[in-house]
């Protein structure tokens, strides 16, 4: 091979190593503060029967960091508020400064909403047992009537939000939307589970089909995670 060729070819090369690495989704870099981003708790590609990993790589990597950095970033100059817990902090929003209220209510939100959301899914879908699903009996009708109600509420959802099912300390189940990055947190409730139904969330896969996500959400539930949130909540250790 001449020195021409060669040449080409190591320069195509390096062309290709450049094209997929921009075509990875860079990780946010958050500034030095009390909150960090933990990696997800399974492959990027654990969820494909509903979300592809392209997406969960973006969806943590940029969107989940970005809320993380800016809630740092928000806490910065407010010593006394960094050292909060994230719980405490939303479900204290009235007391945090003007200043920065919005961008805690937004970003901590958002931070709380993903670690959660993250939690309960990599599994293999099917439904729960137990204390858990004793209580979607009671309180939600059963596995049938609560996947419908769960993803009606979620069509309803104007714009971007959220779905959840928010959880008492007595074990009382209901389902509730919010907007943007808010939770239960904010007025002193506790989230059981929930669904992102902001557009990036599944928007590669689905383009404008929310329903269709929400149908296919149910096949990467961990019931056994779920189940364990649903302890804690009744022991009073739940937190995010």
């Amino acid at each position: 091979m001449n020195q021409t060729s060669r040449r080409g070819l190591m320069l195509g090369a390096a062309g290709l190593a450049a094209l997929a690495a921009a075509r990875r989704p860079a990780l946010a870099q958050a500034p030095a503060g009390p909150h960090t981003l933990a990696p997800l708790p399974y492959p990027a590609n654990a969820n494909e029967a509903a979300i592809d990993a392209l997406t969960m790589e973006i969806h943590h990597g940029r969107h989940h960091a970005a809320y993380v950095n800016n809630l740092n970033a928000a806490l910065r100059e407010h010593s006394a508020l960094a050292q909060m817990p994230l719980d405490d902090l939303l479900m204290r929003l009235s007391q945090v400064p003007d200043t920065v209220r919005t961008a805690i209510r937004n970003n901590g939100g958002g931070h709380a909403n993903h670690a959660m959301f993250w939690e309960i899914m990599g599994g293999q879908g099917g439904e729960p047992s137990g204390e858990l699903k004793a209580a979607i009996d009671r309180d939600l009708g059963g596995m049938e009537k609560f996947r419908a109600d769960f993803n009606a509420a979620g069509m309803r959802v104007f714009g971007s939000g959220w779905v959840f099912v928010a959880v008492t300390p007595a074990g009382g189940l209901s389902i509730v939307t919010r907007p943007n990055q808010d939770t239960p947190l904010m007025e002193g409730g506790r989230v059981l589970m929930g669904n992102d139904v902001w557009e990036h969330a599944y928007y590669l896969r689905y383009q404008n089909r929310r329903a269709d996500y929400l149908a296919a959400w149910w096949n990467v539930l961990n019931w056994e995670r779920i189940a364990a949130r649903y302890e804690a909540a009744r022991n009073g250790t739940l937190r995010i």
